[in-house]
């Protein structure tokens, strides 16, 4: 027997393996990319969030307004969108392996970095400082994520929401960790230790991606993020996506200012406080993507619905000053853990909804349509991440931290109503034979490999 044909039938039988329903037994190289993707979302998720309990209250100490401070934040954002734009046209020329851990030994080489700048002294320099290290933390940050939901939703065809899902467990973690372990190493034992021991645990997960991530090939497509943008239900679900990044970026950057403020508490207590986000998201992500894989058809109820909670959870985590309701704490706390349970319902469906639509019309089954799409998602997502820090530092200094969360509650309910509209609109067409036909079809695998 010719070896090309027997190696071609090998190559097929194990695509077909990949792309079976998901209560058959995972393969080698599913679980593999299942160990790698948890540990970069788990690692790059705790490097990103260590920021938040405690370097607003450092940069203010070094001469930065509230208003630079969002800058920081935000220009994390402008690059990151850059970054994921590039990675997502160009995955296949790059490479998904070779793009992905080249991202993790840049932010990690950025997170160290990062904790040295307390050395810098105060005023134009640290400032200067921290947004060339945090841009190009974005671009390997970018790098690494792009590649990641490519890969997962390669391998995973025809389950995608479920394994994103179970991944978002490993982002909760790295969401929940960050900010507590950042508070309290930083109250023990400085600025310095707690970016210098998450930028080691990153770079311990470059050799262990080498080695465990396969190797993926695919052709490059001539389509382009334009055209996936000229399809309104692509348009609106960006904009949803916007929304939920807007909402997490203005919390990076105003509620530990507002809460060590307003409640007397100290970075480590903050941390604890942001476990209440964080947390609920965690457990809801996997639950939400078993069920929208099983009922494809539940995915746009989930998203508006989502979206009309998280809108009441931001008016209500201030609370709103025209609401006559007093501050209290355990009522932050509370509302939090609605805007997180929330953002699990809308964030987790849209992914695997802008993939079907795209094969719907007719784009090109394979990485390089994945990895457009994904870069896409994180282009959109940076958006919002620069959005969110700006506008909410900008409004609550101002105006008052109550009155910026109700804006980022509007526009979770401007991102909520027009998707809830287009769906009703589309639903005649869903009952047609054509429309349950095309509805089965979201039921089986999304490509092959």
């Amino acid at each position: 027997m010719d070896p090309h044909v027997e190696s071609r039938q090998t190559d097929n039988s194990t695509s077909a393996e990949s792309a079976d329903v998901p209560s058959r037994r995972m393969t080698r190289r599913q679980t593999f990319t299942l160990l790698s993707m948890a540990s970069v979302n788990f690692s790059s998720m705790m490097c990103y969030s260590i920021l938040g309990p405690f370097f607003p209250t450092e940069a203010v100490k070094k001469g930065a307004s509230q208003t630079e401070v969002g800058l920081i934040f935000g220009c994390y954002a402008v690059c990151n969108l850059i970054g994921s734009l590039v990675m997502g046209k160009y995955i296949v020329q790059i490479g998904a392996k070779f793009m992905l851990i080249t991202g993790l030994f840049v932010s990690s080489g950025c997170t160290i970095l990062f904790g040295l700048l307390d050395r810098v002294p105060a005023g134009p320099a640290f400032i200067s400082l921290c947004f060339i290290v945090r841009s190009v933390d974005a671009l390997g940050f970018a790098a690494a994520m792009t590649s990641s939901f490519a890969v997962t939703a390669k391998i995973f065809p025809n389950n995608v929401a479920t394994v994103l899902g179970s991944l978002e467990i490993f982002t909760g973690l790295g969401l929940i960790l960050g900010p507590p372990l950042g508070g309290w190493f930083y109250q023990s034992f400085g600025y310095e230790v707690p970016f210098m021991l998450l930028g080691c645990f990153l770079l311990i997960m470059v050799p262990f991606n080498i080695y465990i991530l396969p190797t993926i090939d695919a052709d490059p497509s001539k389509d382009s993020f334009l055209r996936l943008l000229t399809h309104v239900k692509i348009v609106l679900l960006c904009y949803v996506i916007f929304t939920l990044s807007a909402g997490l970026g203005f919390l990076d950057a105003t509620l530990s200012l507002y809460a060590i403020e307003k409640y007397d508490l100290s970075p480590g207590y903050v941390g604890l406080i942001m476990l209440g986000l964080s947390l609920p998201y965690c457990l809801a992500s996997p639950l939400m993507g078993y069920f929208t894989d099983k009922y494809p058809a539940t995915r746009s109820w989930f998203m508006v619905t989502g979206g009309v909670t998280t809108a009441i959870g931001f008016c209500l985590c201030g609370p709103a000053p025209f609401l006559q309701i007093p501050s209290q704490l355990w009522l932050l706390v509370f509302m939090l853990g609605v805007i997180g349970f929330s953002l699990g319902m809308t964030a987790i469906p849209t992914f695997p909804e802008i993939i079907a639509c795209a094969y719907k019309e007719g784009f090109q089954e394979g990485l390089s349509t994945l990895g457009m799409v994904s870069g896409l998602f994180g282009a959109v997502w940076s958006v919002g991440m620069f959005y969110g820090p700006i506008a909410g530092g900008l409004i609550t200094q101002h105006l008052s931290f109550e009155w910026a969360a109700v804006i980022q509650g509007g526009l979770a309910l401007l991102g909520a109503f027009p998707l809830a509209v287009y769906y009703i609109c589309q639903r005649p067409q869903q009952s047609s034979p054509e429309a349950g036909s095309r509805q089965s079809d979201e039921l089986t695998p999304l490509l092959n490999e």
